[in-house]
């Protein structure tokens, strides 16, 4: 088991940063993958990135180039900067994780799942 505690939302105009932080209740070294996911109103949840055991990233297209997902272990703790923020961003964000015991590299299939947290982008 694995709690996630996600922060860092909050109200941003257009083309503005925030940072959202995810604290896990354990360490995260052993966990295969940890990513962010979104979920707009009326919309269903989409996965926005996520970050391999090994360090390595993926990004959904729409967020590439503007998005950064990184690790510190050392913390239990996973990051998301975003900038360049766009009103079609307004999303809750939710942290997970993939721990399955059977871990394909390179997937992603989360089975723990923060509370999220509001991000909105003023235009």
């Amino acid at each position: 088991q694995v709690q996630l505690v996600e922060s860092g939302g909050g109200l941003v105009q257009a083309g503005g940063s925030l940072r959202l932080s995810c604290v896990a209740s354990r360490s995260i070294f052993s966990i295969n993958a940890m990513g962010w996911y979104r979920q707009a109103p009326g919309k269903q949840r989409e996965l926005v990135a996520f970050i391999t055991r090994g360090g390595s990233p993926i990004y959904a297209g729409s967020v590439k180039g503007r998005f950064t997902i990184s690790r510190d272990n050392a913390k239990n703790t996973v990051y998301l900067q975003m900038n360049s923020l766009k009103p079609e961003d307004t999303a809750v964000y939710y942290c997970s994780a993939d721990a399955r015991p059977s871990y394909s590299s390179g997937s992603f299939y989360p089975t723990f799942w923060g509370q999220g947290t509001q991000v909105t982008v003023s235009s």
